[in-house]
Parts: structure tokens; C-alpha cells; sequence
């Protein structure tokens, strides 16, 4: 594949009301921004999409959606409209699906973040798509050291691995919301949380990250969230951008990871009804997100980055 920009996909506003749908089509090679680092240009990376002049004063987020020919789509980008949107309403956002448009991706010159989300694929596969999204990841942090970069669920799992961590299936399944609980660490970054330790998010898993990333700092047990050093990588295990409209959604998931439906299990359909519509900290971290993204980079421990760094180069052993 030829290295070269496209044409960008729609910016939207967060509190846009109906989310269009989105569609990433290749056209006619556009010329790259002035000083745009040629590294997530190159055929290994696939096409990196230009974006036009965001409004100024606006947070301009990249979000890559990686859910494979998912009808739910369009349901998971509302859903992140809402949330983010309720906290920052001004933000813009830009979807992009790697999964079903091998090849194309953000250019990162023209975003604050790059939000690496969920999917319905085993992050610990092979496929072409998700080792395009590796070398993404490895060009990204290589060559663009100060940007940040979200992991959510399928992404936290997926960052992890590219840093050295180890994903494996969950002895039990996770949905619906759920207690994180803080470290330390986690209680001085999450400084909405630090009297009660912990938030609740919704969740939705069936494997998990067993061995942490090298070079973060786990702000949450069980590795439900990391920090990197350099403060630019943050990851979560579970959902802060689905609301229970979203959740509702993958109910029918129960059959596949517990064996029951509203039929042959009312007791237990109602129990998880009730996980998924309890009320959770979605907002709050959002908002912690948010002053995340505009927190200067710290400064590493050279030998630690070091490190980091050379795992990114190597493929992920998941």
C-alpha cells in the first residue's frame, strides 16, 4: 500500500444531537500539513487521514472505533457524543474504523487525543487490521512522544500487550457497572475519588490484562487502569463513554458468557438488568480525561523509557 493522506472524516461536536453516520472513503492523495513527521505515513502504518482546522480553543479527539462489521456502530459513536459532550460540549470529535477500512488513520498532528476503544475481536489475534493498529500505536508513541493516547477495554488490553503486558480470558466475565478501586496512585490522579478509593464504571469483558504494561503505574486494582510514565498513555479496563442506553445494547451477550436469557433465567436477567441501568462515574472521569489531555508530558526515567520504547518496536506477545 502506498503511504499517503486522505481526504478526513466528519468532524463532529460532542453534543451534537443525531450521530450521522460516519464514512472514512479514500480519494484522491491530499498534500500532508506542513511539518508532519513522516513516520505514521509509511506503508507498514496505511494511510494516516488528514483533518481540517478545528474550531480553536476546542479539544479535538480522534477516536477509533474498533468493532468488527458491528451493527452497533453508530450506537457506540452517539454514545460517546453524550458522554463526552456532557463535560465538554465544545470538544470535536472524528471517527474512524480500522477494523472494517484497513489502513486508514488519524493523522495526529491534528488531534489533542487519540482514543483507542473497544471491539468485538480477541485483541490476542493475528489479523491483518490489528497488527496495522499495533504499528500504528508503536509510530504513534514513537514519533509523537507528547500526544496522548486513550486505551478503552479492547485498547487498554491492546496498549498493554504492545508494552510487554500479558491478556488472557477472565475466569468470569464482567458486565454491567462495576467498582473500580483506586491504588494510591490512582487516588492522587483521580482526585474526585480520593476520599471514597474508587468509581464505578460499566464494564463489558471476557478477558483481562493478568501482567500490567512495563514502564506504567496501575492507578486501579486488578490492572483496571494505567498510567504511563511520561504521563501521555492512560488506559481503562472498563466503559466511561457508555451510558446504560449503550449497555443495553449487548445484553443479548449473557447467552454466549453465563448461559441464561430473560426466558430461561428471570431471576438473573434482572439481576444484570439492574447492573447495567445502576447509576456510575462515567461523567467524573471524563472530566478527569479531559484535564488529562491538556497535562504536560512528565519527564521520563531515561533507562525506564528506554525500555518501554524498545518493546513498542517488537511484536506484541499476546
Amino acid at each position: 500500500m502506498d503511504s499517503h493522506f486522505t481526504h478526513p472524516a466528519p468532524i463532529l461536536h460532542a453534543n451534537a444531537g443525531t450521530t450521522p453516520a460516519i464514512t472514512l472513503q479514500s480519494h484522491a492523495p491530499a498534500r500532508p500539513p506542513s511539518g508532519a513527521q513522516d513516520g505514521l505515513t509509511s506503508a507498514a502504518a496505511g494511510r494516516v487521514m488528514a483533518e481540517p482546522d478545528a474550531e480553536p480553543g476546542a479539544l479535538r479527539i480522534a477516536i477509533l472505533l474498533n468493532s468488527y462489521r458491528s451493527r452497533f456502530l453508530p450506537a457506540i459513536r452517539g454514545s460517546y457524543q453524550r458522554t463526552i459532550g456532557a463535560v465538554a460540549p465544545r470538544a470535536q470529535l472524528a471517527f474512524y474504523e480500522p477494523a472494517n477500512r484497513p489502513g486508514e488513520f488519524p493523522n495526529p498532528d491534528y488531534f489533542d487525543c487519540i482514543v483507542l476503544g473497544g471491539s468485538n475481536v480477541d485483541p490476542r489475534k493475528r489479523h491483518p487490521w490489528i497488527l496495522e493498529i499495533h504499528d500504528f500505536v508503536r509510530r504513534l508513541v514513537r514519533d509523537y512522544p507528547r500526544k496522548k493516547l486513550l486505551g478503552i477495554c479492547w485498547g487498554h488490553q491492546t496498549i498493554s500487550a504492545i508494552y510487554g503486558g500479558t491478556v488472557a480470558d477472565a475466569p468470569v466475565p464482567e458486565m454491567g457497572v462495576a467498582s473500580v478501586d483506586l491504588t494510591t496512585q490512582g487516588r492522587e490522579f483521580f482526585h474526585e475519588a480520593a476520599d471514597l478509593g474508587s468509581f464505578m464504571l460499566q464494564q463489558h469483558h471476557r478477558r483481562e490484562v493478568v501482567a500490567g504494561p512495563h514502564g506504567f503505574t496501575a492507578l486501579a486494582h486488578r490492572n483496571q487502569c494505567f498510567l504511563n510514565e511520561t504521563n501521555t498513555v492512560l488506559t481503562f479496563q472498563g466503559h466511561p463513554e457508555k451510558d446504560s442506553e449503550t449497555a443495553r445494547l449487548r445484553l443479548h451477550d449473557s447467552v454466549r458468557w453465563f448461559g441464561f436469557d430473560a426466558v430461561s433465567d428471570e431471576k438473573a436477567w434482572a439481576q444484570l438488568e439492574l447492573l447495567i441501568n445502576t447509576p456510575h462515574d462515567g461523567e467524573m472521569v471524563w472530566r478527569r480525561i479531559l484535564e488529562w489531555i491538556l497535562e504536560p508530558p512528565s519527564e521520563p526515567n531515561s533507562g525506564q523509557q528506554g525500555a518501554a520504547l524498545t518493546l513498542t518496536e517488537k511484536p506484541s506477545k499476546i
